[in-house]
């Protein structure tokens, strides 16, 4: 297993390269955020272990260009600042678990090799089909550069949408998924915040973005150019 190791302070990070080769890994050690942008562009790393406080940009900005460059190795956040906070940041970020500092080495191989096991997989801290963007974090939502109002309820749905585009969703599925068990598989509440969520999502005399398909359910339309053949 390959893990890329991003510390700044020279001991810290030599100690967890010994660490981490005496326990089997192959290690590459970065210094700064431009490094390790760079090797993890290079690299196909099995894992990532970021210290948020680099020179130059942080540990979250490191995420966040990995993720947007399509690196989706996973990555451990390893830091001094422990508050919820800087623990949501570095999540929403793109990072997928978070160790505070001072550590035992024990912890940090369990950590390590559950992230391992789930492999590099695609979760864009961002997501995007065609001209919409939606970011879970911050609860925003874009066609193309203007923003867009919608209720909770209006963005859970798109949300949903945006996470599965192409597929067909079932008003059941739909309900499952955005609303609770106070609504039946009957209700036209789904049929009425489609009506409501593409009167903002569609641009006035354009194509709708949500496609009706009958006796079936809704499904996100793929761009052209996202689809095969």
């Amino acid at each position: 297993m390959r893990v890329l190791v991003v510390e700044d302070e020279v001991r810290t990070a030599a100690l967890l390269q010994r660490g981490l080769c005496e326990e089997g890994y192959a290690v590459d050690v970065a210094g700064n955020g431009q490094e390790a942008v760079w090797w993890a562009q290079e690299c196909p790393y099995d894992v990532i272990v970021l210290d948020v406080m680099l020179p130059g940009f942080d540990g979250f900005e490191v995420c966040r260009r990995l993720r947007a460059g399509g690196c989706w190795s996973p990555v451990l956040l390893l830091t001094a600042r422990g508050a919820v906070t800087d623990r949501v940041r570095g999540l929403d970020a793109g990072a997928d678990d978070y160790l505070t500092k001072p550590f035992s080495f024990a912890e940090l191989f369990a950590r390590l090799r559950a992230l391992i096991r789930r492999g590099a997989r695609e979760r864009p801290a961002l997501l995007a089909v065609g001209d919409l963007r939606l970011d879970p974090a911050s609860r925003r939502v874009w066609r193309g550069q203007s923003e867009l109002q919608l209720s909770p309820k209006e963005f859970a749905l798109l949300e949903l949408f945006l996470r599965y585009p192409g597929d067909v969703l079932t008003r059941t599925r739909i309900l499952e998924h955005v609303w609770d068990f106070a609504y039946d598989g009957v209700s036209n509440v789904v049929d009425q915040y489609v009506a409501y969520l593409r009167r903002k999502i569609d641009e006035p005399g354009g194509k709708s973005h949500l496609q009706t398909v009958r006796g079936a359910g809704y499904r996100l339309r793929m761009p052209a150019s996202a689809k095969g053949g």
